[in-house]
């Protein structure tokens, strides 16, 4: 049983997510902006809030982005008020990416002027599939709760798609680009390679566990990929179609091999791929449906996924 003084603030959407599937929903009592799932935290105050404007074009939010890490500001403010009143005694945050949630720094600035109390930073710090599981366990640890049957749920998931692919021959596994902003034009890395691997498909261009590159409009059109991911960051499957029109409008688009045979997909990135918790098995199983619809039906397709 956790310890009913536990007050816990997370600050990250995959660490609330992971704080959830180990039975914890009840000790968050503060959340950043984006901490959207499950359902039950939307209740919670929230204790963060963007510099940018999400609504703006992909350009400009690229622009914002940089120009705010360049003055050393993060690009989310922690409502230091609202930490006060609620009294943390742990804060859950990241260290992996500075544009995907408050950065470290904010979180210790933010924190000692909290005088009263003087709540335990946990940072995570996921860059590939297995570093989930370590998180996992990790919080699990600090607050006494056993995270054994959750992992190994999430572990027995990603064996059943390696299972399921490895009779396919490497011709039969095609080549994949993940699209993870639009303007300028970058893949998405850190564990999307690994996913794509597990789930019959070949990546390209990036590198699991190394940060996201940019990738010259040139390079994917003469590597001319099989079957072309959009997962932008942090947006939904509407806005995902929206930015995908960006690219879909360049006269080399029709040429390509995967818009001739309709392989293109949109995704909800910001439910699943962008997400470092429990949801990147979802995430899994979702590029398995796209990329072997004749042996994976999951049932995403239509909120996790779509054509375009």
């Amino acid at each position: 049983m956790i310890d009913s003084n536990v007050r816990i603030v997370s600050l990250i959407p995959g660490g609330t997510e992971i704080l959830a599937a180990l039975g914890l929903v009840n000790a968050i009592v503060g959340r950043s902006h984006e901490c959207d799932y499950p359902p039950e935290i939307q209740n919670r105050p929230i204790c963060t809030q963007a510099r940018l404007n999400s609504d703006a074009s992909s350009s400009q939010i690229h622009d914002e982005v940089n120009s705010l890490l360049q003055s050393a500001l993060s690009i989310y403010q922690i409502k230091t008020d609202v930490l006060e009143q609620l009294q943390p005694t742990h804060i859950l945050t990241q260290d992996q990416c500075d544009v995907c949630a408050v950065s470290l720094h904010e979180v210790e600035k933010a924190v000692a002027t909290l005088v009263e109390s003087q709540p335990q930073i946990i940072s995570l710090q996921p860059n590939i599939l297995q570093d989930i599981c370590a998180d996992i366990e990790r919080v699990g640890n600090i607050f006494g709760v056993d995270s054994v049957k959750v992992i190994e749920n999430l572990e027995a998931r990603v064996k059943i798609c390696q299972q399921r692919i490895q009779g396919l021959d490497l011709n039969e596994l095609p080549t994949v680009a993940c699209i993870e902003w639009t303007d300028p034009l970058m893949v998405a890395a850190n564990w999307i390679p690994e996913l794509v691997n597990l789930s019959g498909g070949q990546s390209l261009f990036s590198v699991a566990g190394q940060p996201s590159p940019h990738l010259p409009w040139e390079t994917l059109i003469a590597s001319n990929p099989d079957v072309i991911v959009f997962m932008p960051c942090g947006f939904d499957l509407n806005r995902t179609r929206q930015e995908a029109q960006l690219l879909t409008q360049l006269p080399e688009w029709q040429q390509l091999h995967a818009t001739k045979t309709g392989r293109v997909y949109i995704t909800d990135g910001n439910s699943y791929f962008n997400r470092p918790g429990p949801r990147l098995v979802d995430s899994l199983e979702i590029l398995a449906e796209i990329l072997h619809p004749e042996i994976f039906q999951y049932g995403y397709k239509g909120t996790g996924w779509e054509p375009l």
